[in-house]
């Protein structure tokens, strides 16, 4: 098997090293502070502090993004406090729609000039976000689209909420036939690793759990956070006294296979991962989600399927198989649905609980491993 090149990562998990180019960052926005920091700005600005909470509560409570439609506020102020609060982040490129409208992607354009995508899913009981953490990915992992295209750059928290409080806009819009009419679910399963930009991840998901005016006000058991296995910073999650699921993305059970199919296992092997992330359950009493693509006599044989039952028996865990998805000139394919089934079969007689992830969005390149972020129409 090919051995792919190391990823340069620092002692903390994150990406890059001592060498790593700083990409800039977009400038500040209300969703980068907490209510308190948004309300010490305004006070900058000689305005009141309540200043802030309206504006806050336009934002997260009412989802308004455009400060002209923020009619309570007078025009002088409004303008003021629009540009110190809300710079435009994210700028519309193309927006795609499939399963009848229920699922929808949306490519953006950075202020560098950087494009990440997002995807809205909506369900008879609930809807889901998926966003993006980093603008591209530095994973390399040769299956995905994203982790092919190499790294731009990390994404602020705000580009990471501004991601989610559009979608939910959308939702609240009722353009989603059939779903509710509120954003529910948030997985950082988009573009990037997510645990590779920890700190405004983190903070990212204390903003969406914070109640409207500070935040979005949604569960933190409906939050799902996504990692290839940075042990380090997977121990450290397992330490800011948060509730959401944690999702490992594993794909093979044994290191010779994981070493080529996810790259970073070259530094953390399977069972150091694996011990993080037993950690994590440990301490959150939270189950972990346990990803796995089916890839076509690469990683589905029934000896793996035996092997990822042992690792994971007895463990607070569920895996979630995905029919791998299909992304330009991948030498790699989906099982075959009788070699699906099979491995199915022998996880749960292990008594692994086992689902096979619903294949949302093929049709727009917006289903798991898709994301590319590209201005051309494949």
């Amino acid at each position: 098997m090919t051995t792919l090149p190391m990823i340069p990562i620092s002692p903390d998990g994150t990406i890059g090293g001592a060498g790593s180019r700083r990409a800039a960052m977009p400038p500040r926005h209300l969703a980068d502070l907490d209510l308190a920091g948004r309300q010490a700005l305004v006070a900058e600005l000689g305005e009141p502090g309540f200043r802030a909470k309206q504006i806050s509560t336009h934002y997260f409570g009412r989802l308004v993004r455009d400060p002209a439609q923020m009619t309570d506020l007078p025009a002088a102020t409004r303008e003021r406090l629009a540009d110190a609060l809300l710079p435009r982040l994210l700028t519309p490129v193309r927006e795609m729609s499939c399963d009848d409208g229920a699922t929808r992607k949306a490519l953006w354009r950075l202020h560098d000039g950087s494009l990440v995508e997002s995807v809205l899913m909506g369900y008879q009981d609930r809807v889901t976000v998926c966003i993006s953490s980093q603008a591209g990915c530095g994973m390399a992992c040769p299956f995905c689209a994203t982790g092919q295209a190499g790294l731009t750059r990390n994404l602020s928290t705000a580009e990471i909420l501004d991601q989610a409080v559009y979608l939910a806009g959308v939702a609240a819009s009722g353009a989603v036939a059939g779903s509710p009419a509120r954003l529910s679910h948030v997985v950082f399963m988009g573009m990037g690793e997510p645990l590779a930009n920890y700190a405004r991840v983190v903070a990212a998901v204390r903003r969406l759990c914070a109640p409207a005016p500070e935040g979005l006000g949604l569960s933190q058991r409906h939050i799902t956070v996504s990692t290839v296995g940075l042990v380090p910073a997977m121990r450290r999650l397992a330490e800011e006294d948060l509730s959401v699921t944690l999702a490992l993305s594993l794909h093979a059970p044994d290191d010779e296979l994981r070493d080529e199919l996810v790259p970073v296992n070259q530094r953390w092997k399977v069972a150091e991962v694996l011990d993080a992330a037993w950690a994590y359950a440990s301490r959150t009493g939270r189950r972990v989600s346990i990803e796995y693509a089916m890839i076509r006599d690469v990683n589905d044989q029934p000896w793996r399927a035996d092997l990822l039952g042992r690792l994971l028996a007895g463990r607070l865990a569920h895996v979630n198989l995905i029919p791998l998805n299909p992304t330009p000139g991948s030498r790699w394919d989906a099982s075959p649905k009788p070699v699906e089934r099979e491995f199915v079969r022998r996880l749960r007689a292990a008594g692994v609980s086992t689902t096979v992830r619903d294949t949302r969005g093929q049709e727009i390149d917006g289903a798991c491993g898709q994301l590319a972020a590209t201005e051309v129409e494949r």
